[in-house]
């Protein structure tokens, strides 16, 4: 189980339900019956595309050699399973490739059962899984937005047309919250793997700008994922109750000030990386939990 486990990256899979639960709050928000089965469905199909694309890309970094020159933090750098077992990388291709079948599977269900528009959702997500780290990764703009997309507009909107039967302008807002705190996610987690990155022919932003450039990129992005608040708030799709995720500025303020601060000092960003990942947990729950109660 431990060469099944560890190419999962277990630990972060966490994510997605966050973002899921986006996607079900504006369903609820809107005055739709949220179905249990099928969020169930959801969030085993969302959890299985991350599970996919995290073991794909553990399998490709083992294959070009890159998880055997990066110094491992907690949140870059691979598990590093298949260094110590190299003998066991078809597990973690095996993970890869049968929890995209599932995904497929249950995404497929859901186009013949809810709506043939959910297809497009589906194809681009299943794109972004197959091509990202022998394509996506090698082009510095699709490599910053594609996360974000997956994680945001595609996992928010999918869910709540799935729960819903339609899209909304509410839910759209609501998805660009974690797709601009995904993106910026992996960005920083990419700094403290440049030099071996680069190596291997990726070419992501901190290696075509350098990471001091990119800490200001990595600021715009994190004060952007709260503009969708106000917007949504000025429109009138979103309650007051969404301003329950401004609680995690107060780590976002402490965190960019370490990110410029630490850009070039590996050791001392890694405490920055790990009050990321908070933000990028609590703002979309926060959100979420604000939408719910206004339900």
């Amino acid at each position: 189980m431990r060469y099944i486990l560890g190419p999962m990256k277990v630990p972060f899979l966490i994510l997605t339900p966050m973002c899921i639960l986006v996607g079900i709050s504006t369903a609820m928000w809107s005055g739709a019956r949220v179905d249990i089965v099928s969020v169930v469905l959801i969030v085993i199909g969302a959890v299985c595309s991350h599970i996919s694309v995290n073991a794909l890309n553990e399998y490709c970094d083992f294959r070009s050699g890159l998880d055997f020159r990066t110094e491992r933090t907690p949140f870059s750098g691979g598990s590093g399973t298949l260094q110590e077992r190299p003998d066991k990388a078809g597990w973690a291709l095996a993970t890869g490739i049968l929890s995209l079948v599932i995904c497929f599977a249950i995404g497929m269900y859901f186009v013949f059962t809810v709506g043939v528009l959910l297809l497009p959702l589906g194809l681009t997500g299943m794109a972004l899984i197959v091509f990202y780290t022998q394509w996506i990764t090698k082009r510095p703009i699709v490599c910053l937005i594609a996360p974000g997309l997956a994680f945001g507009p595609l996992m928010v909107l999918g869910t709540h047309f799935v729960l819903t039967g339609s899209y909304s302008l509410t839910a759209l807002l609501a998805s660009l919250v974690p797709g601009f705190l995904v993106s910026d996610l992996l960005l920083l987690n990419q700094f403290p793997d440049v030099e071996a990155d680069r190596t291997v022919g990726r070419k992501h932003l901190p290696i075509l700008l350098g990471r001091k450039n990119v800490a200001r990129i990595y600021i715009f992005f994190l004060a952007a994922s709260y503009v969708p608040l106000f917007l949504g708030y000025a429109l009138g799709v979103f309650p007051v109750h969404v301003f329950f995720a401004l609680a995690t500025t107060v780590i976002a303020v402490q965190t960019s000030r370490g990110v410029l601060r630490y850009s070039e000092e590996m050791k001392s960003l890694v405490p920055y990386l790990g009050r990321n990942v908070i933000i990028n947990l609590a703002t979309p729950a926060l959100f979420a939990i604000g939408l719910m109660i206004a339900s």
